[in-house]
């Protein structure tokens, strides 16, 4: 559902201009209106020509304002959260066989389906991506364009940051992004098949660091119980005051993906627009249109 504002509504406090149309002594007309001699004078409130030119003047001053449509999906306060994902992309998550229907795509391959999913749905939040292995990258800014995560999403691989499992460093690079968002409520969901093997910075001091800011970090190991680190896994998560899931195959993972989708959300401030149409032109060209007309008459005259 979309809907319709004016960006500037305060400019319509030109209309009491108007008046002058009909009120005011011919000098200060002149000077407000410079070219009021291109229609009729004959006085009175409903003669055609003065009717005609406030329609003119209502006209250019609604283009001043602004008018817009937007998607209902984005409003000025928006509830939501700043959201991090936090992706294993180590040579472990191209093992195949984690969907049990599909047994050619590997465990990274499910998890970028069922985010994508996730992202789609979740129109209040801030969302970004950071990406792990042997070091971690910010793949993704905190933004609300959905279209635009899902897009970069797909062009994530397995071994994208190396073969190895950094988690420590996902969740600092993850801390980094969250750092630069505004939202009360600051969320990192870290999803990891395996052990802390690699980076300069251990897990405990990364989450130290993500306490410090009030962040949560929802845990997720994928994989069979023993192939990650399910006790590091549970502190992280009580640590920052959050929860672990484990999820042995992709029915599962969706099932944590629905249970994180349930958090509470907070408000949080945007002055953008989803989907912005400007509809200036419009008012404006009717404003000239009827303009050129009146011109036209008055030459004929």
């Amino acid at each position: 559902m979309s809907h319709f504002e004016f960006e500037y509504p305060y400019a319509f406090a030109l209309l009491l201009l108007i008046i002058c149309i009909y009120k005011c002594p011919a000098a200060l007309k002149k000077i407000i209106f410079p070219h009021i001699d291109l229609f009729s004078l004959k006085i009175g409130w409903f003669n055609r020509d003065r009717l005609l030119y406030s329609l003119i003047f209502a006209l250019m001053v609604s283009a001043l304002a602004s008018p817009i449509t937007y998607d209902s999906k984005s409003s000025h306060q928006r509830k939501g959260r700043d959201l991090v994902f936090a992706l294993d992309a180590s040579g472990s998550m191209g093992e195949s066989g984690f969907d049990k229907e599909d047994n050619s795509q590997n465990k990274f391959d499910v998890l970028k389906s069922i985010i994508s999913k996730f992202v789609k749905e979740r129109y209040d939040d801030n969302v970004g991506v950071t990406v792990f292995g042997s070091y971690a990258f910010s793949s993704v800014p905190l933004t609300y364009d959905m279209n635009a995560i899902t897009y970069l999403i797909g062009f994530l691989d397995v071994g994208i940051a190396g073969e190895n499992t950094a988690i420590g460093e996902g969740i600092a690079n993850a801390t980094r992004i969250l750092k630069m968002g505004e939202a009360k409520e600051k969320v990192i969901i870290l999803v990891t098949d395996g052990y802390h093997n690699s980076g300069s910075i251990s897990p405990k001091d990364a989450l130290s660091l993500a306490v410090k800011e009030g962040i949560k970090i929802y845990t997720i190991g994928i994989g069979k119980k023993g192939q990650f680190d399910e006790a590091l896994l549970q502190l992280i998560a009580k640590e920052s005051n959050a929860k672990m899931f484990s999820a042995s195959d992709s029915a599962s993972l969706q099932d944590v993906y629905n249970e994180i989708d349930q958090l509470e959300p907070s408000q949080i401030r945007s002055q953008n627009y989803l989907n912005k149409h400007v509809l200036f032109i419009y008012p404006l060209l009717l404003a000239s249109l009827l303009m050129l007309t009146m011109v036209l008459r008055r030459r004929a005259r």
